[in-house]
Formats: C-alpha cells, structure tokens, sequence
C-alpha cells in the first residue's frame, strides 16, 4: 500500500518515519504525478497559508483538490485539518474545504503555549498528542464523527475517508492514530485510483 504524504511544507519527515514503522510504502508528494497510485495522502502541519502558496506554486491545487474530492482517503493534522475545513473562522479564505467542520486558527496561542496530553480515542484508549499553535474545532457537520476530545472539545474527527487531527500525533511514539489511518486507506471501494480523475495524462 503506497501512501502520500504533502512534503512541500511542515512536519512530512515524522510522518513518513511512522508510516514506514507500519510497513506501509510512503511517497513525499511534491509533483503532481507524485498522487498516481496513491492508496492516501497525509497533509501535514505546518503553515496553512505557506503550504497553500507552495501547492499553488508547484500546480498541486488543482490535482489533489480532485484526488481528495473523488475519494482518496486523507489525514489532515493542524495545518493539514485547516487545508481541510469547509470554513475558517478567522480568516477569509479556505482551502480544499472537504471537511464538514469550521475550524479556528492558532486558537490555542502561541508556539511557547504548546502542550502535550492524552486524548481518549473511540476505539484505542488514550493516546499521547502533542499541541502546536493548534486549531480549535469550533463546529462539526452533521455526517462528522467525533473521535476524541479534550477538555470537551473536539480534536480528532472523521467524515468518511477524510480524518482530521487538531495535534501532531507524529511527534508521538504512538503509531496508533497513523494506524487507524491506514485502516481507512484498505477499506475496499475507498478509492478507485487517478485514471478517473483525469490526471493520470497531464501528470506525464
């Protein structure tokens, strides 16, 4: 099972370490033809507005805005979630906008105000989350499952194929959410691959 994960910006590298401690084979997506054959793709946090610039930039908006919409199974994380997101409370623009939730950026403060805690995860216990200038999650759609929650908010959500986490798990030890993510990526029928999506001839 090949998995992509956006290296144009933010932490890629600890993503693809855990996806390989998983057996699964994990390309960095930097080109558009680097989404050919993908079973799913990570977004990464990092820097939303500089990761949008760069995906502009080097003509992935369009490409994997298409890859997402036609299914391919997606973890978004911080600034992945904020890709995301159908809307942004704090800021006029939004991305993908895959996502049925409205999210908050930078809600929990500054990067001196990060934090660690444990998170209960339906279906895997408590599990160790780190967060950095991390989003809030301020609504959720009406087909979005609240996964795990902290101090009652929502922090881990999933809407079909497409996970979103407002903390790194990757900054972790803990491969269990990453796992849960490759869950998703085997279901049968989750994603039939780019020659229906057109990209298969203008990414050669």
């Amino acid at each position: 099972m090949k998995i992509g994960v956006l290296a144009v910006q933010g932490a890629a590298r600890e993503h693809i370490l855990c996806l390989k401690k998983l057996g699964a084979e994990v390309v960095p997506v930097l080109r558009p033809q680097d989404l050919l054959g993908l079973a799913g793709i990570v977004l990464p946090g990092g820097e939303s507005t500089a990761q949008w610039r760069l995906l502009r930039g080097m003509g992935l908006v369009e490409p994997l805005g298409k890859a997402l919409a036609d299914g391919l199974p997606v973890f978004g994380t911080c600034a992945g979630l904020i890709l995301l997101a159908r809307s942004i409370t704090n800021w006029p623009e939004r991305y993908f906008g895959l996502l049925d939730v409205t999210v908050e950026r930078n809600a929990t403060g500054r990067q001196v105000d990060s934090f660690e805690a444990f998170v209960p995860v339906a279906g895997l216990g408590e599990v160790p989350a780190v967060f950095i200038r991390a989003p809030a999650i301020r609504e959720v759609g009406p087909r979005v499952e609240v996964l795990g929650r902290y101090n009652g908010e929502p922090v881990l959500v999933l809407e079909d194929s497409r996970l979103g986490g407002t903390f790194h798990p990757e900054l972790t030890d803990d491969l269990r959410v990453h796992e849960l993510f490759l869950g998703l990526c085997k279901k049968e029928g989750t994603w039939r691959g780019l020659p229906s999506t057109g990209l298969g001839a203008s990414a050669g």
